[in-house]
């Protein structure tokens, strides 16, 4: 089928550039909550190592450095639950999304084969899905897919972009045996992990695919997507990898030295200085804490409603009762100089929700909570 026949749909942050102007028309500006981008500033222990490793004349390698891939086995055991892990089954990506949308590919995926994805999600699911010529399926209920010999992988991602919500290690361990019957790769993005608000999830951290409770400690079939763009500010670095199957991550090294898929070392280097270092991501969160707090309180005080959002950086509110159409929701703020994201951008049964970022600064999420409650 290939890219050029694989039948994409139209950027969906487009379609809000009619909402942009109308927010913009407010007498004291736009406050954008529509795109999760981080606005805090990238660690200074990040920029240094980043600057130090900066004489770099030669190639990085696609496999990425000892040091980086052993920074990421450490950071999985101190901060996942997931000890032992073999530095071989760590692979560096340039950003997360670009892994999203051709994992499908990269596995040989193709017309026939089935990729599942929740009902509600992040769009390059699905577009990973056309891109390889596959179909996707979105689908919350493993028995929806359980046993089809055509389903070649399945995504989970938890915390969930947009929702919030989070799988319990039950709800893992029957998505991976469901899995492990058909003969189904697993992969999880858990790119919002750290950012956990609500129990038992705040105190107790949120499961991974890889935690021995889940996959009894077999990581056959099974891959974690992990993001270093919102825990440490640095979604400008692109600096992301992923964790497993040594035998699927070895699959994913060959293809992707052939397409010359490499993560530049100097941000290696900054990569393994950020994992290793717990503060800043502990001060971060705190400052999405508080954030969320305030934005929690306007919204209820506006007469919205938050569901889910346990976990991760964004809130998902609808209007009380049915609740009305996502995107005069959208209409309704963008009037108050508020842009958030419809629901729809994130499938059909999102209908009633829109996206609210916590993704800027302490000034602008009052500026929002002002606005919202009329102070």
């Amino acid at each position: 089928m290939g890219l050029f026949t694989a039948g994409l749909p139209d950027f969906p942050w487009d379609t809000l550039a009619p909402y942009a102007e109308r927010a913009r028309a407010h007498p004291d500006g736009i406050v954008d909550l529509s795109v999760g981008t981080p606005v805090d500033p990238t660690p200074e222990a990040v920029r240094r190592a980043l600057a130090d490793a900066a004489d770099a004349p030669g190639y990085p390698t696609t496999q990425g450095s000892a040091a980086f891939r052993e920074a990421v086995t450490a950071w999985f055991a101190r901060r996942r639950g997931v000890p032992g892990l073999d530095p071989a089954a760590v692979l560096p990506t340039i950003g997360s999304k670009e892994l999203v949308a051709w994992l499908p590919s990269l596995l040989g995926l193709g017309p026939g084969d089935v990729v599942v994805h929740p009902e509600v999600a992040y769009p390059t699911y699905d577009i990973g899905a056309r891109l390889a010529g596959a179909t996707a399926l979105p689908a919350d209920d493993v028995a929806a897919w359980a046993d089809r010999s055509d389903v070649r992988l399945v995504w989970l991602n938890s915390p969930s972009n947009p929702t919030g919500d989070v799988l319990g290690v039950q709800q893992l361990r029957a998505v991976v045996a469901a899995a492990r019957r058909s003969g189904a790769v697993v992969a999880a993005d858990e790119c919002y992990a750290l950012l956990a608000w609500e129990e038992p999830w705040a105190g107790g951290g949120v499961p991974s695919l890889l935690d021995p409770r889940v996959c009894d400690g077999d990581h056959t079939g099974l891959l974690v997507v992990q993001s270093l763009s919102k825990q440490s500010n640095l979604a400008g670095y692109r600096a992301a990898f992923v964790a497993g199957d040594p035998a699927l991550v070895g699959r994913l090294l060959e293809v992707r030295k052939h397409a010359g898929m490499m993560m530049p070392d100097p941000i290696q280097a900054a990569a393994a200085v950020a994992l290793a270092d717990d503060d800043h991501v502990a001060a971060q969160v705190q400052r999405y804490r508080r954030r969320r707090r305030l934005l929690l309180a306007a919204l209820d005080g506006a007469g919205l409603v938050v569901d889910g959002s346990a976990a991760g950086l964004y809130l998902w509110a609808r209007m009380p009762g049915p609740g009305q159409d996502s995107w005069q929701t959208v209409a309704d703020l963008a009037d108050l100089g508020i842009l958030v994201a419809p629901g729809t951008f994130y499938g059909p049964a999102g209908g009633r929700h829109v996206r609210i970022a916590l993704t800027a600064s302490d000034e602008t999420i009052a500026r929002a909570a002002a606005r919202l409650t009329g102070a």
